[in-house]
């Protein structure tokens, strides 16, 4: 079976052709006034097709960074002994070799797509979900709940700050992993060298 065209250039997948469908018409017509079916006939496949990979539309911009947050529990788990380390590490996956895509798009157009509300609710989820995996991880690591907590928060937040600016500055204009690591270094130590004793 032929994997490229007449041209060399590689088939899109379907979900790729969905994607881009999909981010056409959120660019002339706004999120909200797009609906599947619209998706489904600009790109040329079936509505079934869409569902095979997607839920909703929103997950049309985030399909591709939620398999990486999917990863991040047994990228944290293959960590070594020091808990600052291994996780800084397993987060950094979640940006590795990001490509400028959908969700790039998405996040610098927010207004002209007409779906800022959408991406803010949508953006805490993933917040949340980072924030999680990084908590159980902590937890399960005996790092009491309340350090475990914050500690996992400034995580999730620190990844959809670096990806926010990384959209903001030009997708690919600014090395993700750079801001990422700017980020990270406001989140605190899992175990702090000292206590801080407010008065």
């Amino acid at each position: 079976m032929a994997t490229e065209q007449r041209g060399g250039r590689p088939r899109a997948s379907s979900r790729e052709t969905l994607a881009e469908a999909a981010s056409e018409l959120f660019l002339e017509k706004g999120f909200d006034e797009t609906s599947v079916a619209d998706i489904t006939t600009r790109a040329g496949v079936s509505r079934s097709s869409f569902f095979n990979y997607f839920s909703t539309k929103s997950d049309v911009l985030w399909a591709g960074f939620d398999e990486r947050i999917d990863a991040l529990p047994s990228a944290l788990a293959a960590g070594g002994d020091d808990l600052d380390v291994a996780i800084r590490s397993a987060v950094a996956t979640l940006v590795h070799d990001l490509r400028p895509d959908t969700l790039a798009l998405a996040l610098a157009q927010a207004d002209t797509m007409r779906l800022a509300d959408e991406l803010e609710r949508d953006s805490s989820v993933r917040r949340s979900r980072i924030a999680g995996a990084v908590l159980d991880h902590l937890r399960g690591r005996g790092v009491d709940d309340l350090r475990a907590d914050v500690v996992a928060a400034a995580y999730g937040g620190a990844v959809l700050a670096a990806l926010a600016r990384w959209a903001d500055a030009g997708a690919g204009r600014t090395p993700l992993e750079s801001l990422l690591a700017q980020a990270l270094e406001a989140v605190p130590p899992v175990r702090p060298s000292r206590s801080i004793h407010l008065s």
